[in-house]
C-alpha cells in the first residue's frame, strides 16, 4: 500500500454529524466539526481525524462515550475543562481510551484535537450543550 500524505491546511472543516450525531449541530451551527485525514476500516485499519469543538458562549460540550477500539487524543488547541468550565487539561496534553473503556469529556473553549482510532471510532452515547453554570 502507498504512502498517504495530505496538506491539511488546504482542507475545509466538514460537519461531525456522520459521527458524533445530530448533537453535533447548536442552533443551526456545526459545533463539532472534522478534517478526516485517512480511514483505512476497510482495509482492517483506522481512522485518523482533526476535530474542532466549538461549545457557544457560555456554556460547554459534554460528551459520553464508549472506545470501540483504542482511541488516541492529541490536544492541539484548547483542551478539555470541568463542570465549572475551568481548563482540565490544556493543549499538549494526550489522552488513551483503550478499546471498550466508557469515558467522557467536557469542552468549554474553542479546542482541537488530533484523534487516531485503532480501528472504529467510538460509540457516542450523548453529547449535549450546558450551562456552564448548570453543568457545575
Amino acid at each position: 500500500m502507498a504512502s498517504t500524505r495530505i496538506d491539511y491546511t488546504t482542507m475545509d472543516w466538514s460537519s461531525a454529524v456522520p459521527f458524533y450525531g445530530p448533537a453535533a449541530v447548536y442552533d443551526g451551527k456545526d459545533i463539532v466539526q472534522l478534517k478526516v485525514l485517512s480511514d483505512r476500516r476497510k482495509e482492517g485499519g483506522g481512522i485518523a481525524w482533526l476535530v474542532k469543538m466549538t461549545p457557544p458562549p457560555g456554556k460547554l460540550i459534554k460528551i459520553v462515550a464508549v472506545a470501540l477500539s483504542d482511541e488516541h487524543i492529541f490536544s492541539l488547541q484548547g483542551g478539555r475543562s470541568t463542570k465549572s468550565g475551568e481548563r482540565a487539561q490544556g493543549s499538549g496534553g494526550y489522552g488513551l481510551n483503550p478499546k471498550g473503556q466508557p469515558h467522557s469529556a467536557m469542552i468549554a473553549q474553542e479546542t482541537t484535537a488530533l484523534v487516531i482510532y485503532a480501528g472504529e471510532p467510538d460509540e457516542i452515547r450523548s453529547m449535549e450543550v450546558l450551562d456552564i453554570a448548570e453543568a457545575a
